[in-house]
């Protein structure tokens, strides 16, 4: 597979990009993990030709990361261009439309899965952002915005005779939001039409590297995007990729091994920013990773756990977790903890 002249291979497997959780240090682990290409958090484009601190400090990327996207989203064509223009300063591989956000704030203003409802002017913004860069332009959207307007077969063409050099869809409508399941048969479809010669990504509840598997063998798509599951997992990258590519000698990662990699999250995210703010984007992966299942009356220590405000105070709190499931593994033989 292959987007402008970054050749990823078989069987690629990228992270998605997602407000608050894909900052640059979780982005390096899940890089190191076997990430094909991963995904800044999203930027607003009014923000960011504002020159709003917070939305231009998410254009920073590292060389150790790539190849890397950028995504941004917005509803005017003149802001997206702009955008474009100056995230192209930051030298990112691929730019990204957001086409695809379902949450009120943003659809509900007309932008991510909000431009759904107005496709002449989705395609506008393509087409202009296609023009004013040299690098890749790629868009993330989904079905369509409700199951009455289940749009993307024509749309994907559409976009595709704007310039974009690859496509990913969300098995989901607008509607649907996170809920339910999401629906691949129409991103096979996609896939499938002889007229589409970009690469079709597919995303929705991809969680384990079986499902992984299954989006490339039954739907065909070029690539598989990974979302929510990679909360708390970053390694979720290797299991998949150890499965896909039929690597009986891989060795999974132990408990301890996971929970250092998780202490590493925490170091980078606090040495990157400030303690306070570091663990602030740490308690989200701690909070969803299913390594501490197997941990005996684990409520007290998780709630102890999102509401510690230093590193040494976490870190106890995690060095504890590792004694304690350490025992509670030693007298149950049997219990599984790190799935």
């Amino acid at each position: 597979m292959k987007i402008g002249n970054i050749e990823f291979g078989s069987r690629p497997i990228f992270l998605a990009p997602m407000e608050d959780v894909t900052d640059i240090g979780f982005r390096l682990l899940c890089k190191r993990f076997g990430a094909s290409m991963v995904y800044t958090e999203f930027v607003s484009a009014e923000a960011l030709v504002r020159s709003i601190k917070s939305t231009v400090s998410k254009l920073t990327i590292s060389d150790e990361e790539r190849p890397v996207g950028i995504q941004i989203y917005g509803r005017d064509v003149d802001a997206m261009v702009e955008a474009a223009r100056i995230v192209e300063q930051a030298r990112p591989d691929v730019i990204d439309l957001n086409f695809g956000c379902p949450v009120k704030k943003v659809a509900g203003k007309g932008a991510g899965a909000g431009m759904l409802q107005n496709i002449p002017l989705l395609l506008d913004i393509t087409r202009q952002v296609v023009r004013a860069v040299h690098t890749p332009v790629t868009v993330k959207t989904r079905l369509g915005w409700n199951s009455d307007n289940l749009v993307i077969t024509t749309l994907a063409e559409q976009l595709q005779d704007c310039g974009i050099q690859a496509l990913t869809i969300h098995g989901r409508t607008r509607a649907q939001m996170y809920t339910g399941q999401a629906d691949w048969t129409l991103i096979g479809e996609v896939k499938r039409n002889p007229r589409i010669h970009i690469p079709i990504i597919g995303n929705g509840d991809i969680t384990s590297p079986e499902e992984a598997r299954e989006a490339f063998e039954r739907y065909g798509v070029d690539a598989v995007m990974v979302g929510r599951a990679t909360f708390g997992r970053p390694w979720i990258f290797k299991e998949m990729r150890d499965y896909i590519d039929g690597d009986a000698s891989a060795a999974p990662l132990t408990f301890d091994q996971k929970l250092d990699i998780l202490e590493e999250q925490l170091r980078i995210n606090v040495e990157r920013i400030d303690e306070y703010r570091g663990i602030l984007h740490t308690r989200r992966h701690l909070a969803a990773t299913p390594i501490f299942k197997g941990i005996p009356d684990f409520r007290q220590t998780r709630i102890a756990m999102l509401r510690a405000s230093t590193v040494d105070e976490l870190t106890a709190i995690l060095e504890d977790c590792r004694q304690r499931l350490g025992t509670a593994v030693s007298d149950t033989p049997q219990m599984t903890c790190t799935q």
